[in-house]
């Protein structure tokens, strides 16, 4: 209560790409100073053996993660992971720095809990993070999360993620390809099935050769758009399951922007509620067609029942953003409570209840 009545007013009186940094500079300086020990007594973290669980050969001490776009550099990761998640993506990363689309490009829509940005994939480059994360511990698992070069044409792309791959692989527990950001000119056309098998092809061949090295098994998946149809969604599962990806995380802003206001539709990728039923939905069929992929759900996650609809329809993770943004530093411990207190109220464990719907 106290960050939605005191703290997020003062917030969103500064443009939304403003608070951000701010929020992550604060983060940052007390991680780096003595009062460190504020984040644990704070009780921002939350801790169940009901919602620990091994996934890919991970170890996840609950399903909650924090979604890509929130640490575009990496360098947040050390102070992210004392904020009661149980994983952390960082990213989009791409193989050349860039500074992203002209500013303003990040949009809030309050009476929605909503957000709408054409950031641009604005990031320091796969060297640079790779030289950031060289320099922490790792302590929560880690995703990495990586897209197209803009400045690459469209016809190099798959060697465009590679170099970023070959970069940032020996830092991550596992790797999501970004192939559904609007904001990137052209970049969802590598969702079409044989786009996006020509591009994973060798990625996956790559990530395959390291494996047999000695550097161990790291997952591969794939963020999708909402904005998919079924049969375009059916296309991609193919494609995910004939290179022998380990999951899909579904999904990412949407272009859609029918639920708000037309003076509030600005050009971009609209997040938060107004896509919660759409991301769900799209789960829960990937969930029943049967591929066995790990689902990872977000999209409009605000609570501990939006949370559970993720899981139920078939997630075994979730992640959030829009929601943190709006519900604040607590919304982690929220939803590990809600959760924990529903498995123990069913006696029962988390892999009981996904894809469960009733």
């Amino acid at each position: 209560m106290i960050y939605e009545t005191i703290i997020r007013p003062f917030l969103f009186l500064s443009h939304p790409e403003t608070a951000h940094h701010l929020f992550l500079s604060f983060l940052e300086s007390v991680s780096k100073s003595n009062f460190r020990f504020l984040f644990q007594y704070a009780g921002l973290q939350y801790h169940s053996s009901r919602l620990q669980n091994s996934l890919e050969g991970i170890d996840f001490p609950n399903p909650i993660g924090l979604a890509a776009g929130f640490d575009k550099s990496g360098k947040s990761y050390p102070s992210l992971s004392e904020l009661g998640f149980g994983f952390i993506e960082c990213g989009t990363f791409t193989s050349l720095p860039q500074q992203g689309n002209p500013k303003p490009r990040l949009f809030r829509i309050p009476e929605r809990e909503a957000l709408i940005n054409r950031m641009g994939f604005n990031n320091p480059g796969a060297q640079n993070a790779a030289r950031f994360f060289s320099q922490q511990q790792k302590v929560l698992p880690r995703g990495i999360n990586i897209g197209k070069s803009k400045l690459k044409p469209f016809s190099q792309a798959s060697e465009d993620y590679l170099d970023s791959l070959k970069k940032l692989a020996p830092f991550a527990d596992y790797v999501t390809i970004n192939v559904s950001s609007p904001n990137t000119p052209h970049l969802r056309q590598l969702q079409k099935k044989k786009e996006l098998l020509s591009l994973l092809r060798p990625i996956q061949k790559n990530l395959k050769l390291r494996a047999t090295s000695s550097k161990g098994h790291l997952p591969l998946f794939v963020k999708i758009a909402p904005d998919l149809s079924l049969n375009e969604l059916d296309d991609i599962l193919d494609v995910l399951v004939e290179v022998d990806a380990s999951g899909i995380i579904i999904s990412n802003t949407s272009t859609d922007h029918h639920s708000i206001p037309k003076e509030q539709r600005e050009k971009g990728g609209l997040s938060g509620p107004p896509i919660r039923q759409k991301s769900t939905e799209l789960i829960r069929h990937c969930y029943k067609a049967g591929t066995q992929l790990l689902i990872i759900g977000v999209g409009g996650i605000s609570s501990g029942e939006s949370a559970l609809a993720k899981i139920l329809a078939g997630a075994s993770l979730i992640q959030i953003y829009t929601g943190y943004i709006y519900r604040g530093p607590y919304l982690p411990v929220k939803i590990c409570r809600y959760l924990d207190r529903f498995l123990e109220k069913n006696d029962c464990t988390l892999k009981d209840i996904i894809g469960k719907e009733e």
